[in-house]
C-alpha cells in the first residue's frame, strides 16, 4: 500500500529469507551494476535553470519494493513505468491498451490463444535484446504459486500458460474467454532473465535495481531521499523519453513537499499529493493544480482475529459512527465522497452497495449493544500520509462520540506493514489504497484485496471463514463470465457482500491533486491515481 495501494516492502516468507540473505544480495548488487546506478548526491538540483532535467516531488516513499511483480508502492509504480515495459501498455490517464513490446493489438479479443511478435531492435538497459525467453521468464514467474506474487493475483484465473514460438514471437494461452486481458497485460511488465534469473537478484530487486526496456533508465535510488532517471538512447519503442533527466525528490511530509515547489527558487516543477489546505496557495503563485477523482480511498481493516473484531456488528458500528461529511469538509477541504460502495461513484461499473455506512451513531450505539461491546477500547493504527493524518481525528472523535475509547498510532508506512508482514497482533488499521494504479476493471480492483491467498486476507485473518469462502466461489463465477452485462451483475453482488462483511472497506474516496509550473512543464495530464508521468512531458 503506497499511498498506496501498497504491498508491504517483504512478505513473511521474504522477510525470514532476507535476514539471512542480505549479504548475498550485497555481493550480487555490483555484478548487476550495469542496468541500474549507485547512490548520487541528493543536494541542489538546480532545477530552475537546468532544461535538460525535470525535478519532481512525489508525496510517497520510494523505499518499497522495485520488483514489479511485487509492489503496489505508488512511487516505485510510477518510476517502474518509465523504465520498464509489458507487452502492452495502456495510456495513464485514457486507460486504452496500446503495442508496447509487442508489435500490434490482439486480432480477436474473445480468443483463448494470443500470439505476440516483439518488436524488433528493442533492448534491455545494459545493451543486450530482449527476446521471448525474456518474456516466458517474467510470466512463469507471475503464475508460479511458489513465488505467490502481488501480481499473480490478476493473471491465475484465466491465463494458463506463456509459450515460446521462437526468439520474437509468444503465445498465451488462457483457460477461457478473457475479453479484458489486454488492458491487464500492462501490469505484466517484461523483466530480463539474464539480469533477474541470477541467484538474489529478486532481493536486489526489492532494494531499488532495475533493469528495463522503458525510455528511461534508473541513474542512480537513495531509499528515502530521491531517485534519478536518464533518457535510454537505444529505445526505439513508441512513447520516448521527452526530458535528458529527472530526479524525484521522495516526501512524504506534507510541508515539505509544497516548500519544494512554491517560490521563485522553487527546486521542482511538479509535485503530485498536494495538499488540500494548499491548493489556493499554489494556483496564486502561477502553477496549475489540478485532480483527479478515482479509486483512491481510505479505508479501515479489521483484525478479525482478534474479538470483538470478528464480530460483523463491531465492524459494522465503526463505520456508521463515522461522520464522513465532517471529514470531507475539515479533512479534505470538500476533496472527496463518502463511499457508498467499494468501487468510487465515477466508475463505469459503481452501484450502491446494500449496505451503506451512511452517518448514524445511534445505530452504531445498537449495534455494539447487540455484540455485547459497548465498552470497547480501539487502537486505531494508520500509515502517515498526510491526508490520513488529517482525517484521524474525525475517526476518533466519532468514535468516542458512541463511547469508543480511541488511540491513535500514525506511523511510517512501511514500518506499519513490515508489522503486518510479520503478523504482529493489531485491531483496527487504517490506511490509503487504489487499485487503479493497475487498471481499471472492477473485476481486477476487487481482486486487489480480496483474493485466496492474498497478504490483505491474511492480515485480517479472514480468509478462512465460510463468508470469505462463498465470496471466492462469487468471485470466480463472475471473472468466468465473459458476457460484460451478467459480468457486471455478478460483481455487483459480491460487492454487497463485501460492504457487509466490511472487513477491509473504504471510508472515503478522495480527489488527488497534482501541481506543476505551466512556464517550465507542459503535456501534463493529472492522475486519478498516486504517482505521476512524465512520458509525454516537455521541460520549457
Amino acid at each position: 500500500m503506497s499511498a498506496p495501494p501498497f504491498r508491504p516492502a517483504l512478505s513473511r516468507r521474504d522477510f525470514l529469507r532476507y535476514s539471512g540473505a542480505a549479504g548475498a544480495a550485497a555481493a550480487i548488487a555490483a555484478s548487476l551494476s550495469a542496468c541500474s546506478g549507485g547512490p548520487a548526491s541528493t543536494g541542489s538540483v538546480g532545477a530552475g535553470s537546468d532544461k535538460d532535467l525535470v525535478t519532481a516531488v512525489i508525496g510517497y516513499g520510494n523505499d518499497q519494493s522495485w520488483d514489479p511483480t511485487q509492489t503496489a508502492s505508488a512511487f516505485t509504480m510510477a518510476g517502474i513505468s518509465h523504465i520498464y515495459e509489458g507487452l502492452l501498455d495502456t495510456d495513464p490517464i485514457t486507460r486504452e491498451p496500446y503495442p508496447a513490446l509487442a508489435t500490434a493489438l490482439p486480432a480477436d479479443p474473445a480468443a483463448t490463444s494470443w500470439k505476440f511478435t516483439l518488436r524488433e531492435g528493442a533492448k534491455w538497459h545494459d545493451g543486450r535484446p530482449v527476446t521471448a525467453d525474456d518474456v516466458v521468464f517474467t510470466f512463469q514467474r507471475i503464475l508460479d504459486p511458489a513465488a505467490n506474487v502481488l501480481v499473480g493475483n490478476f493473471f491465475k484465473a484465466w491465463l494458463q500458460e506463456v509459450k515460446k514460438i521462437d526468439d520474437r514471437n509468444v503465445e498465451l494461452v488462457f483457460k477461457f474467454p478473457f475479453p479484458d486481458a489486454a488492458p491487464r497485460l500492462t501490469i505484466a511488465k517484461i523483466m530480463p532473465k539474464h539480469v533477474f534469473g541470477a541467484p538474489g537478484a529478486w532481493d536486489a530487486a526489492k532494494g531499488g535495481k532495475t533493469c528495463g526496456s522503458g525510455p528511461y533508465k534508473q541513474t542512480a535510488h537513495n531509499p528515502k531521499s530521491n531517485t534519478t532517471f536518464e533518457a535510454f538512447a537505444d529505445y526505439n519503442g513508441p512513447r520516448p523519453a521527452t526530458v535528458k533527466k529527472m530526479n524525484w525528490l521522495s516526501i512524504v511530509d506534507a510541508a515539505a513537499r509544497v516548500a519544494k515547489i512554491s517560490g521563485a527558487a522553487a527546486e521542482a516543477q511538479i509535485a503530485d499529493n498536494v495538499p488540500y489546505a494548499n491548493i489556493d496557495q499554489l494556483a496564486a503563485s502561477g502553477l496549475t493544480v489540478e485532480g483527479g477523482k478515482g479509486m483512491n480511498h481510505m479505508f479501515l481493516m479489521f483484525n478479525t482475529g482478534a474479538k470483538p473484531f470478528d464480530d460483523v456488528r463491531v465492524r459494522q458500528a465503526l463505520h456508521y459512527a463515522i461522520d464522513k461529511q465532517k471529514m470531507i469538509q475539515v479533512a479534505l477541504k470538500g476533496h472527496g465522497t463518502a463511499s457508498s460502495s467499494f468501487l468510487n461513484e465515477g466508475h463505469p461499473d459503481h452501484a450502491k452497495a446494500a449496505t451503506v455506512y451512511d452517518y448514524d451513531p445511534d445505530k452504531a450505539k445498537a449495534l455494539l449493544k447487540e455484540a455485547g461491546a459497548e465498552n470497547l477500547t480501539v487502537n486505531l493504527m494508520a500509515v502517515n500520509l498526510s491526508w490520513i493524518v488529517d482525517c484521524l481525528p474525525t475517526i476518533a472523535a466519532s468514535w468516542e462520540a458512541i463511547g469508543v475509547k480511541t488511540t491513535l498510532e500514525p506511523q511510517d508506512t512501511a514500518a506499519l506493514f513490515a508489522k503486518m508482514d510479520q503478523f504482529q497482533d493489531y485491531q483496527v488499521v487504517a490506511a490509503a489504497s487504489n487499485p487503479n494504479q493497475f487498471g481499471m476493471d472492477a473485476d481486477l480492483i476487487m481482486h486487489y484485496n480480496y483474493v485466496r491467498g492474498g497478504l490483505w486476507m491474511k492480515y485480517s485473518h479472514w480468509e478462512s471463514s465460510k463468508a470469505a469462502k462463498d465470496l471466492f466461489e462469487m468471485m470466480d463465477k463472475a471473472t468466468e463470465e465473459p458476457g460484460r452485462t451478467e459480468k457486471a451483475e455478478l460483481i455487483h453482488k459480491y460487492i454487497d457482500v463485501i460492504a457487509e462483511q466490511a472487513v477491509l472497506y473504504p471510508v472515503v474516496h478522495t480527489e488527488l491533486m497534482t501541481a506543476w509550473d505551466p512556464r517550465k512543464l507542459s503535456g501534463i495530464r493529472p492522475q486519478p491515481y498516486p504517482g505521476i508521468n512524465l512520458l509525454q512531458a516537455k521541460r520549457t
